[in-house]
């Protein structure tokens, strides 16, 4: 089987491809650029396709059809930048990754707790040794009561590392695990909205669950609640969050993920000028985190989002199943 790789990261993913190679006997070829129209043509032969969290839309996947591509495969539990209905028509069978939840749930925890205890304050001002006390106060995590939307994988071992700490767990998803019961309490999303002191999303990017908060749903929170968003960017209302932030109404952001990062994230971008003001704005306030989508990134991630890709086109060119297909 040849694999053709495009945003291969040279510094870390290369690595585990080569390992791929030697366990599953496959061949592979790989850019570091993004897929495109114009380079395209380099999976030319090749069986399988493995991207990144870039847009793959009807005429690229019409492109890769006509060089023989059957697997397309993305590096990232998220599909929502594939048409998958196009692929499927075109006899492209596709699949995501699955990685380590510990990574984005270790990563949340972090966020919680800087945000808890103001640390990107005393940090600014212990720089200019400010060592003073006034408006460096923080909130002790296990005092609070976590909102947890979304209890997946991630979720679910979220709530189990917070449980930890002591902190009284609600949480909201569709369906309930006994597992989570554990730890947390089921409720609904009203009830999550109005009690909560610290709330985190953990569900996935789809399109009924585009702007799940907005200037709505903020009305309905704690007054000063503390929002940690490390899932996918569409799910805040950036322009709602711009406002509850000005009133108070959202004490503090962590996001680890914003509207319109593609062409951003993931880049070097230093000196350039931005066109993205609302990230701008946010970014100009001294209670608001913003990390360039990194929850994901360790090294038993990165492991396991190259090697189970991998698994899963050869799992599909032998006829077997994989649960990493993604079903229409």
């Amino acid at each position: 089987m040849k694999i053709f790789v495009y945003a291969m990261r040279e510094f870390d993913e290369l690595k585990y491809y080569e390992e791929c190679r030697k366990k599953y006997g496959i061949t592979f070829d790989y850019t570091t650029a993004y897929p495109d129209m114009d380079n395209v043509a380099l999976a030319e032969g090749c069986d399988g396709v493995s991207v990144i969290t870039n847009p793959i839309g009807k005429e690229m996947l019409r492109a890769f059809s006509e060089r023989g591509v059957k697997y397309l495969s993305t590096r990232s539990i998220g599909y929502e930048h594939i048409d998958v209905e196009e692929a499927y028509r075109l006899g492209i069978r596709v699949c995501h990754a699955s990685y380590s939840p510990n990574s984005v749930a270790n990563y949340t925890i972090m966020l919680m707790l800087m945000a808890c205890r103001n640390i990107q304050y005393i940090l600014e001002k212990s720089r200019l040794q400010d060592y003073s006390l006034g408006g460096k106060i923080g909130k002790e995590l296990s005092l609070c009561t976590v909102g947890v939307i979304g209890t997946g994988r991630i979720g679910e071992r979220l709530i189990e590392h917070l449980s930890g700490f002591g902190c009284r767990i609600l949480a909201y998803d569709l369906c309930k695990k006994d597992s989570v019961k554990r730890y947390a309490e089921y409720v609904e999303l009203e009830r999550l909205y109005q009690e909560s002191d610290i709330i985190t999303l953990h569900i996935p990017g789809m399109e009924e669950n585009y702007h799940m908060l907005n200037e709505e749903t903020f009305g309905k929170m704690k007054e000063g609640v503390i929002l940690i968003n490390a899932a996918r960017g569409m799910l805040v209302d950036t322009d709602a969050l711009i406002g509850a932030l000005e009133s108070g109404r959202v004490g503090f952001a962590a996001l680890d993920t914003v509207e319109e990062e593609y062409g951003l994230y993931y880049l070097n971008r230093e000196g350039d000028i931005i066109a993205n003001r609302r990230r701008a704005i946010l970014g100009a306030f001294p209670n608001v985190i913003l990390s360039p989508h990194m929850a994901f990134y360790t090294q038993q991630a990165v492991s396991d989002m190259v090697g189970k890709t991998v698994e899963a086109m050869v799992c599909l060119a032998k006829g077997e199943e994989t649960p990493l297909e993604v079903r229409r």
